[in-house]
C-alpha cells in the first residue's frame, strides 16, 4: 500500500465503524433505560401499531371491569333495598293474619292497620329514597296488577296502547249502574280514561265514582272512596302492547375498545318502580274481609318482589363472570402487547457490553491509524 498523507483510508475506516457502535451502543441504552424495544416507529413502525392497538384494548377492558364492579354494587344496593322490603311484608302477611281472625275487635284492628299502612310508607320510602352515585334505583310505573286497577303508567301519555278485546265493566253497586269499556285498536289509556270520566256524575246513567292515580296506578273508587264494592271483568286480559311505564335500569356498558363496536355489549338489568300500590298493597286491615283481601295482596307482593330480586341475582353473576373474562382478556392482551413493545434485559444488556468493547476497540484502532502517517516523517529525516 503506497503511502500518502492526502487522505487516511485506516483512520475514515475506523471512523465509520467507530459511528455504527456508538449508535447502535445509544439504542440498546435507550432500551434499558426505558425498558421498551419500540422507542420510536423508527424501531419497528408495523410492530408499534399493533402495540399501541393492544394497549388501546387492555385500557378498554379496564375501564370495563370498573364499569361491571360499579354494576354490582348498584344492583346489590337494589338487592338489598329489596331484602328489606321482604321483611315488611312478611311482618304485613302477619298483621294481615292477625286481623283476619274473628277475635279482634274494632279498636284492635285500628292499631294493626296503623302499623300496617306505615309498612306501606316505608316501602313507598324506600322506593323513592334509595340511590346509587346520586341515581334514584326504583322509579316509575309497576307491573300490572289484577283487582281493581290496572297500570296506566306514571303519566298516562297517548303513547300507551291497549290491545284490541281487552274489556273492563265498572259496577257501581250504590245505583246498580253498569258501564263497560271495550278497547280497540290501538286505543290509548288516555282514551280509555276519558271515556270512563264522562259517565262519572250524578244522574240516570251516571257512575257514582273517582278517578285518579295512586302510585302511577288508575285507581276506581265508589263516592264512598272504597274501590272494594266495585266490580270489574276482564281486567286481567287488558294487555298493555306498548306501555310507557317508567321504570329504573341499571346499564353496564362492555367493551375491548374496537374500531368497529363489534365487542360492544351493554348488559341492562330492569328494575321494576317499587311502591305499596305497584304492589297491589291496595287494602286496610279495619275489617276481617279487607284483612283476608289484603294477605292476598301481601302474597302476591312477595312473589313479585322475589321474582324481581331473582332478576337482579342473576345478573350480578352475568357482571361477576363477564368480568372474570374481561380480567383473563387484559391478562393475555398485556403479554401480547409486552412480547412486542418490551425489551429483552439480556439481549440488550448483551450488546451493550458488546457495544462498549467495539467502542473501546475503535477508539484504540482509530488511534492507530492516526499514528501510521507518522511514518512519513521518518522518511524525511
Amino acid at each position: 500500500m503506497a503511502l500518502s498523507i492526502l487522505n487516511n483510508i485506516p483512520s475514515l475506516a475506523a471512523q465509520n465503524q467507530l459511528s455504527i457502535t456508538g449508535s447502535g451502543l445509544q439504542k440498546t441504552l435507550f432500551r434499558l433505560s426505558s425498558g421498551s424495544r419500540i422507542n420510536s416507529g423508527a424501531d419497528d413502525a408495523a410492530g408499534l401499531a399493533i402495540a399501541d392497538g393492544l394497549r388501546a384494548n387492555v385500557s378498554a377492558l379496564t375501564q370495563s371491569a370498573r364499569n361491571a364492579t360499579d354494576g354490582i354494587g348498584k344492583l346489590q344496593v337494589a338487592d338489598g333495598a329489596l331484602s328489606q322490603v321482604t321483611n315488611l311484608l312478611n311482618r304485613a302477611v302477619t298483621l294481615a293474619t292477625e286481623s283476619a281472625t274473628g277475635t279482634v275487635t274494632g279498636n284492635q284492628r285500628t292499631a294493626i292497620n296503623t302499623e300496617y299502612t306505615a309498612i306501606k310508607a316505608e316501602i313507598d320510602r324506600i322506593g323513592g329514597k334509595t340511590t346509587f352515585n346520586g341515581q334514584t334505583i326504583f322509579t316509575g310505573g309497576g307491573t300490572v296488577p289484577d283487582g281493581n286497577s290496572f297500570n296506566a303508567g306514571a303519566a298516562l301519555t297517548g303513547a300507551t296502547t291497549l290491545a284490541t278485546g281487552g274489556t273492563m265493566t265498572i259496577v257501581d253497586t250504590s245505583t246498580g249502574t253498569s258501564k263497560s269499556y271495550t278497547s280497540a285498536a290501538n286505543t290509548t289509556v288516555n282514551a280509555m280514561m276519558t271515556a270512563i270520566q264522562a259517565d262519572i256524575g250524578t244522574g240516570a246513567g251516571k257512575l257514582n265514582v273517582s278517578v285518579g292515580l295512586t302510585g302511577g296506578i288508575l285507581q276506581i273508587k265508589d263516592a264512598a272512596g272504597d274501590s272494594s264494592v266495585l266490580v270489574t271483568s276482564n281486567i286481567t286480559e287488558l294487555p298493555v302492547t306498548a306501555a310507557t311505564q317508567s321504570v329504573g335500569t341499571a346499564s353496564v356498558f362492555l367493551s375491548d375498545g374496537d374500531a368497529g363496536g363489534s365487542t360492544a355489549t351493554t348488559i341492562t338489568t330492569t328494575i321494576a318502580a317499587l311502591t305499596s300500590a305497584g304492589l297491589g298493597l291496595t287494602k286496610d286491615l279495619l275489617t276481617n274481609t279487607n284483612a283476608q283481601t289484603a294477605l292476598t295482596e301481601v302474597s302476591g307482593a312477595i312473589a313479585t318482589v322475589a321474582a324481581q330480586r331473582g332478576t337482579i341475582g342473576a345478573d350480578i353473576n352475568r357482571l361477576d363472570s363477564a368480568t372474570g373474562v374481561i380480567k383473563n382478556q387484559t391478562q393475555n392482551l398485556s403479554a401480547a402487547e409486552d412480547g412486542i413493545r418490551a425489551a429483552d434485559i439480556a439481549t440488550e444488556v448483551a450488546n451493550m457490553t458488546k457495544f462498549n468493547i467495539l467502542s473501546q476497540t475503535g477508539i484504540s484502532a482509530l488511534s492507530q491509524a492516526n499514528q501510521m502517517q507518522q511514518g512519513v516523517l521518518s522518511l524525511l529525516r
